[in-house]
């Protein structure tokens, strides 16, 4: 029995495909705000905050593995429903949420952790959906791109370690833009184009992420965004970004003389 955390975008919805396709047993609870998965007979809505309940089911599911994937948004504290468990948990919790939403999942992994049960990767079920070092487009990044790339690189690891960041586009040696709380696709948004002068966008995991939850999710979607700012390439972390749409998406990009470089 596993037992999923699911929040919003793709990835969880192709998680669990996965998990019915293979027969296995599970449960979810619900952390989206529109209750994706409602429709799902296993789905229960439990709030964050009620940890004596969440701890309940997973005891009475005789779960010893969760797995969390998806955006899971940033509680607002004084709206979270508390059981008691809660109420011991709580302080815990308001702590982290001071230094990001990484560090919210850190918190509850340990929490669980704590309470003999193991957080699994995301990506456990869905290997394939992660990349190893390569180029995996027809365009390959020209030297003087290489050296972009580097210098962006660079400033994602010299972040805050509990830095919201995962993505910046960098464009001639000098980053354009970086990414806020609304995500890749806003920031992608606000870049105005300039001829004959195209970015690169690098999206890393954030540093000290805990990589069980939350990796960096990138699909059709992001290039044809990618394509609208214009993006020249797309530089990702090997084995630690969720690439969707894979076959689409190369061949979208090849069409569009847009690269995409795994670091």
């Amino acid at each position: 029995m596993i037992g999923l955390f699911l929040g919003s975008t793709d990835f969880p919805k192709l998680i669990l495909d996965k998990i019915k396709k293979e027969k296995k047993k599970y449960f979810l609870v619900d952390l989206t705000r529109n209750n994706m998965f409602k429709k799902d007979k296993n789905c229960y809505f439990i709030s964050i905050g009620k940890f004596g309940q969440i701890l309940k089911l997973i005891k009475d599911k005789k779960c010893k593995k969760v797995l969390f994937a998806g955006k899971i948004d940033k509680p607002k504290i004084s709206n979270i429903k508390l059981d008691v468990k809660g109420v011991y948990y709580i302080p815990r919790i308001i702590k982290a949420s001071k230094l990001g939403d990484a560090a919210i999942l850190k918190e509850l992994i340990k929490i669980l952790a704590e309470n003999k049960i193991k957080v699994i990767k995301s990506n456990a079920f869905n290997p394939e959906l992660t990349l190893s070092k390569g180029n995996y487009s027809k365009i390959k990044p020209h030297k003087f791109e290489l050296i972009d790339i580097k210098k962006g690189i660079n400033s994602l690891k010299n972040l805050n370690a509990h830095n919201h960041i995962q993505a910046l586009v960098i464009r001639n040696n000098t980053i354009i833009a970086k990414e806020t709380t609304k995500g890749t696709k806003k920031m992608l948004q606000s870049i105005k184009k300039v001829k004959n002068h195209q970015g690169i966008l690098i999206k890393f995991p954030k540093k000290k992420q805990d990589l069980r939850a939350d990796l960096p999710t990138i699909g059709l979607d992001t290039l044809k965004d990618c394509k609208q700012a214009g993006i020249k390439g797309i530089v990702l972390k090997s084995k630690q970004n969720i690439f969707i749409d894979r076959s689409k998406s190369i061949s979208f990009a090849n069409k569009n003389k847009i690269f995409i470089t795994i670091k």
